[in-house]
């Protein structure tokens, strides 16, 4: 195989885990997951690890970077390219690996092989920051230039956290040569209004599922409501709803505006990522898996 890393992207509920896990098992080969917050042990239903899919035909699908940090830890890009680097040594000598998620910084990261990306904090930007609302610094995160904007902007402390690392990235991303020397990408993409509703769908599902268990299980395991709050969307709003600062509807409501808004970002960092130069295979996730795994197979 001439080429050493594959990667396959995809938007929230755009089948991509599915799609990477029949894929590993028809080339014998293992994945690494780059998804920012399935690396947390306990946070299961939010974060979507739907686990049961890496066993196909009674095999299971070797995986890795998704249960390697306690929750109320925090994570970051920095972290995530040190155990890549530390698991894909270990793996491609015997294929190449694939690289499945939808958080595109972390990939990005991967592929431009960043260095020095461990931004520490700006307590002096913060202070200045804090004073302003929600939706002062929604528009202020949204008016910078960036192309490493994929931030999951749910909270003030998310959004905060953003620009901060936003303003430093001018300074702090450089780029050398990879371990990576012939990757391939392919991206999911699905039409706006079904991938509205496969959300909605998944969500429903979660929430009777066991994800208001889960939420409750972590703060009475003593991780904060403060630090299950930073992490944003699903850990957020039904924080607040056992905090009865929502009711169900609202939660409902609140959650699936936030999924949506954070799948378009996720699409417009993968279309960014392309207009600076990376070249990705796009694939429809409307067609089956089979057919997808074949246009996959041909450029191998």
């Amino acid at each position: 195989m001439i080429h050493d890393l594959i990667v396959i992207l995809g938007p929230t509920a755009s089948g991509k885990t599915k799609l990477a896990t029949n894929l590993a098992f028809q080339i014998d080969s293992e994945i690494i997951s780059a998804d920012s917050r399935q690396v947390y042990r306990k946070m299961d239903i939010g974060t979507g690890k739907d686990l049961e899919e890496y066993v196909i035909k009674n095999k299971k699908i070797p995986f890795h970077l998704i249960d390697i940090v306690d929750a109320g830890e925090k994570f970051n890009v920095a972290e995530f390219q040190t155990y890549f680097n530390q698991v894909y040594k270990e793996i491609k000598s015997s294929s190449a690996p694939i690289l499945c998620g939808g958080t595109g910084l972390y990939v990005d990261s991967i592929l431009k092989n960043y260095q020095n990306t461990s931004i520490s904090v700006n307590l002096d930007l913060r202070n200045e920051l804090e004073s302003l609302t929600f939706e002062e610094l929604l528009f202020k995160v949204q008016s910078i230039d960036n192309e490493f904007f994929n931030f999951d902007l749910s909270t003030k402390k998310r959004i905060i956290r953003a620009i901060e690392i936003l303003n430093a990235n001018h300074k702090n991303i450089e780029f050398k040569q990879s371990l990576i020397k012939n990757p391939i990408v392919f991206s999911l993409t699905i039409p706006s209004e079904i991938r509205q509703e496969k959300i909605l769908k998944r969500l429903n599902f979660r929430l009777e599922n066991g994800l208001i268990e889960e939420v409750q299980n972590l703060l009475n395991e003593g991780i904060s409501a403060e630090d299950l709050i930073y992490y944003g969307l699903e850990y957020k709003f039904v924080t607040e709803f056992l905090q009865k600062k929502l009711n169900y509807s609202e939660l409902q409501e609140k959650l699936f505006f936030a999924i949506r808004q954070y799948s378009k970002r996720q699409m417009t960092y993968f279309r960014s990522m392309e207009r600076k130069g990376q070249k990705i295979h796009w694939l429809d996730a409307q067609n089956s898996i089979e057919n997808n795994i074949e246009i996959i197979k041909s450029f191998l």
